[in-house]
């Protein structure tokens, strides 16, 4: 190919990604919709169920999210009854996260469907093929990461 020609949409690795996180996000709001969630509220959660009570700021770093979204996605989660905002208990300036019953008892339904969206994005490949693939996932994000 004459790189004079463009980059083929195909051929982009970075267009491929995109495409398939967009393809990933429909499919988990399929999936989670009916439980009151949407799919940019899900990194949160997962950060969550792995450790509740984060600061805003910490699960900002884990979810790679700009504090202004965090705060705006912070609060229409609050409204939706699936997180409480608490001011820290030794530093009032801190906020913390803290899970909702309601997001407790959804949990396992919510994680069941990402791993069912996971399924069956990797229809026919091998376990091998699925560790291959989030190994090379993650030296990307590393790289792009990288000052």
């Amino acid at each position: 190919m004459n790189h004079a020609d463009g980059l083929p949409r195909y051929e982009s690795l970075g267009y491929q990604v995109n495409h398939v996180a967009r393809l990933f996000a429909q499919a988990l709001a399929a999936g989670i919709g009916p439980h009151g969630v949407v799919p940019g509220q899900f990194a949160q959660l997962l950060a969550l169920f792995e450790q509740d009570g984060l600061s805003q700021r910490e699960l900002c770093d884990r979810v790679r999210i700009e504090q202004a979204t965090m705060a705006n996605t912070l609060k229409r989660m609050e409204r939706d009854g699936l997180v409480r905002c608490l001011p820290d208990a030794h530093d009032r300036r801190r906020i913390r996260v803290f899970l909702t019953d309601r997001a407790r008892a959804i949990q396992d339904d919510l994680v069941n469907a990402a791993r069912a969206v996971n399924d069956a994005a990797t229809k026919g490949f091998t376990d091998a093929e699925v560790a291959i693939y989030l190994r090379m996932t993650a030296r990307i994000i590393d790289n792009l990461q990288a000052p």
